[in-house]
């Protein structure tokens, strides 16, 4: 018979954690019972709706579909340790201006799928992404209150907003040279 508990080490929002965890907990359930960051939500637990969203070493992962001993060395960033960094807080305003967030369940799997899109496509790609390109990367996340269209209203614009400050960035640091 296999261990029931098992000892992990991980990072989570940058910070050491050292915990004794049953070997088939969820990391979603890791996340909000032992160390009471609540803001990742328990909805489906089959990975389709998009409530328990975590970054595990930078990736987007379903924390309902992730155990807890699969993290053990790895680094989690919750939607309070992106949101608390100021990372997304551009995001956060637009979703406010936009109206893109009603009830609040999907927001923060919401987010931090936009902000992985965002990073992806505007650092790796150096593009804005179509709406078509965010409706795509947003449909595992469910969303019962907005009807999506604020959603990607809020995220085009603040996609825009961030390659017009990279083209600024590029075009200061080409006139210093």
């Amino acid at each position: 018979m296999g261990k029931r508990h098992l000892d992990i080490a991980l990072k989570v929002n940058g910070e050491d954690v050292h915990e004794r965890v049953e070997a088939r907990k969820t990391l979603v359930d890791f996340l909000r019972d032992d160390l009471g960051l609540t803001g990742s939500h328990i909805g489906c637990e089959q990975g389709v709706c998009g409530a328990c969203t975590v970054l595990v070493d930078g990736e987007v992962v379903r924390g309902c579909l992730t155990l807890a001993v699969q993290c053990d060395g790895a680094a989690v960033e919750t939607i309070e340790g992106i949101s608390d960094s100021g990372a997304i807080a551009d995001l956060q305003e637009a979703f406010q201006r936009r109206n893109a967030l009603q009830c609040g369940f999907c927001t923060p799997g919401m987010l931090i799928g936009a902000e992985s899109l965002l990073s992806h496509a505007l650092l790796a790609e150096g593009g804005v992404p179509t709406r078509d390109m965010i409706r795509d990367h947003i449909s595992g996340n469910y969303c019962r209150c907005t009807g999506y269209q604020a959603i990607v209203d809020a995220i085009e614009s603040v996609a825009q907003t961030r390659a017009q400050a990279q083209v600024q960035v590029r075009a200061e640091k080409a006139g210093t040279r």
